[in-house]
């Protein structure tokens, strides 16, 4: 019998957190980030950090314009979260939402660059819709394949196509340059406004909101409550179990990285067609990597995407404000957000976990070796 001081902390995993008590633990998560945020702001500026905190809103959602902005960027940044979220609840690691944004925009481009004007507006949008679709398809399932019928590492696979797409998107760049020679595409039908999105409820975003929204209550129903959304937890929870189950692994692999390619083809149809109107290496902006943190804070439920999408893009907005508005450099705003996001990511640990502190000075161990 072997005896050892019993550890100061014990953790435990949770087998379930009552909703209110899980908001409760997030909402302290973020107060106390504020908190911690305030600081760093007073040790390196010596400002009041309310008036930093109002800059953010400011920043955010100041104005009407800067109010559409930050609602536009939140719905891009929500259907890139949604369009990953089936591949990662399959515990498929799809990091090439950047490429497949990417070649959907390209897509875009090119029915608007070659087809505007030549033919009706609805066939316009139509084909501009398809071919974004499509293309981000296809490059969702070049990694599917392989993994399906290889087993390769889809983490470094889809990777990696978002390095072959930014080059397609560079190469189709030297034909569309305008002007000449500026090594830019330019805006694409400035002055007609081919391919454009109209302006919907006196809203130039307002089409953007509304193919989001809908999207995301087809989602919600998708994965809740229809056989394939069921078909991919089964395989997410165990391969294993879905081959015993009689569940065609591979065909569900290929299906569900079909429909992540395609919706992220469609967010670069809406940035192109809705946004900003031109194609660029920049296009997805980064956002395929951050609707990782969006889709995983939101245990993949679709409607709390809504809220951690708005509030990652109004931290953003807010903090290139306090960077214009207190000299600050863009550095010194991305360690607050940085903080933030701490938090908010640590607090999880406590909703998974329960932490308790040492009740007695000892403690036997028993079967400590058991075989």
């Amino acid at each position: 019998m072997n005896t050892a001081r019993e550890p100061l902390f014990h953790i435990v995993k949770r087998d379930g957190v009552p909703f209110p008590k899980a908001l409760a633990i997030r909402a302290a998560a973020v107060l106390l980030s504020l908190v911690a945020c305030a600081g760093v702001i007073f040790a390196l500026t010596g400002m009041n950090p309310l008036e930093v905190y109002s800059a953010y809103l400011s920043g955010a959602v100041g104005t009407n314009r800067r109010l559409w902005m930050t609602i536009r960027d939140s719905a891009t940044l929500l259907l890139i979260a949604l369009a990953i979220t089936p591949a990662f609840k399959m515990r498929f690691w799809n990091i090439g939402a950047e490429g497949q944004v990417l070649v959907g925009g390209l897509a875009t481009a090119a029915v608007m660059i070659y087809g505007g004007g030549a033919m009706p507006t609805w066939l316009l949008f139509t084909l501009m819709a398809t071919c974004s679709m499509l293309a981000g398809m296809v490059w969702g399932l070049i990694p599917a394949a392989f993994k399906a019928r290889y087993n390769t590492n889809e983490t470094l696979f889809t990777l990696m196509l978002n390095y072959v797409g930014m080059q397609l998107v560079t190469f189709s760049i030297v034909f569309w340059e305008n002007p000449a020679g500026s090594n830019t595409v330019g805006v694409i039908h400035q002055a007609t406004e081919y391919g454009w999105f109209p302006d919907l409820f006196g809203q130039k975003y307002g089409l953007n909101v509304l193919i989001v929204l809908s999207i995301t209550v087809l989602m919600f129903v998708y994965l809740r409550y229809s056989k394939h959304g069921y078909e991919i937890a089964v395989v997410g929870e165990s391969e294993n179990t879905a081959r015993y189950a009689g569940i065609n692994v591979s065909k569900i692999i290929l299906r569900t990285m079909a429909l992540s390619g395609a919706l992220c083809g469609l967010t670069g149809f809406i940035i192109v067609s809705g946004c900003s109107h031109t194609i660029s290496t920049s296009t997805a902006g980064g956002r395929g990597f951050t609707a990782i943190i969006v889709s995983w804070l939101s245990k993949f439920n679709p409607f709390t995407m809504i809220l951690v999408s708005f509030f990652l893009v109004f931290m953003e907005k807010g903090a290139i404000q306090i960077a214009s508005q207190f000299n600050l450099n863009e550095n010194a705003s991305d360690v607050l957000t940085g903080i933030i996001l701490f938090f908010i990511l640590g607090c999880e640990f406590f909703i998974n976990y329960e932490v308790s502190l040492r009740r007695h000075g000892r403690k036997e161990i028993k079967g400590w070796a058991r075989s």
